[in-house]
């Protein structure tokens, strides 16, 4: 992946301060702490797995819908957009994978339908490119990409002991946790570029993706 040009050094670091509540809000949901320690079941891995594919299985459409959507003086952005796609293609295919290690029926998963808590914020996803600005997909990839390199390798590890899985199914776990930081580093360099007029969108909607992403978690304790 190709190194950016900053012309900034303090576009992201501002971007984690206006949000660190929504974070640590998403953070101190209960079932997020027992599954650092290992504390939840095979069903709740499961159902997290399933929510992730119906949330993940969109990304690409997603962000091809931001990159139809940038203007013209932001060609550099839509440029990012096709490199993030060629990166993102697939990745629910491993979810599936992971859930059928686990014991669970990955065409079942396939053939229905995600919690409305997964639905709301794919739509809202959609909903917020078109209505508002394309760069509101940005907020989402702040959450979902900050919040695995932040949590998932050591949820891994703790549930893998724990419930005592096989290391492939954890497959989308591992790839969104430790080794993901590269292409966290990528995304920042990406909002060091943005101007503060864009960056206040992203500010925006990522608080509003922290409290939709902690709603599907919220979801899966229930």
């Amino acid at each position: 992946m190709q190194t950016l040009n900053q012309h900034t050094s303090s576009q992201f670091e501002t971007l984690c301060q206006a949000t660190q509540a929504e974070q640590q809000d998403l953070v101190s949901i209960p079932i997020i702490g027992q599954a650092l320690q290992g504390e939840i079941s095979l069903e709740n891995y499961i159902e997290f797995l399933t929510q992730a594919y119906h949330h993940v299985k969109h990304t690409v459409p997603l962000m091809m819908l931001t990159g139809s959507k940038i203007a013209e003086q932001d060609e550099w952005l839509r440029l990012l957009m096709a490199e993030y796609i060629e990166e993102e293609l697939g990745h629910e295919k491993w979810i599936l994978n992971d859930i059928a290690a686990c014991g669970g029926d990955k065409q079942k998963v396939v053939q229905g339908e995600p919690a409305f808590a997964t639905e709301m914020m794919v739509a809202f996803a959609y909903d917020s490119i078109n209505r508002i600005d394309p760069l509101c997909f940005l907020g989402m990839v702040h959450v979902l990409e900050g919040t695995s390199v932040q949590l998932a390798t050591n949820a891994a590890n703790k549930i893998k002991e724990s419930l005592n899985l096989p290391q492939k199914a954890f497959s989308y776990l591992i790839s969104h946790g430790d080794l993901d930081i590269d292409h966290q580093k990528f995304f920042e360099d990406l909002v060091n570029r943005l101007d503060d007029k864009q960056l206040a969108v992203v500010i925006k909607s990522c608080k509003r993706f922290y409290q939709l992403y902690g709603n599907i978690f919220r979801g899966i304790a229930a």
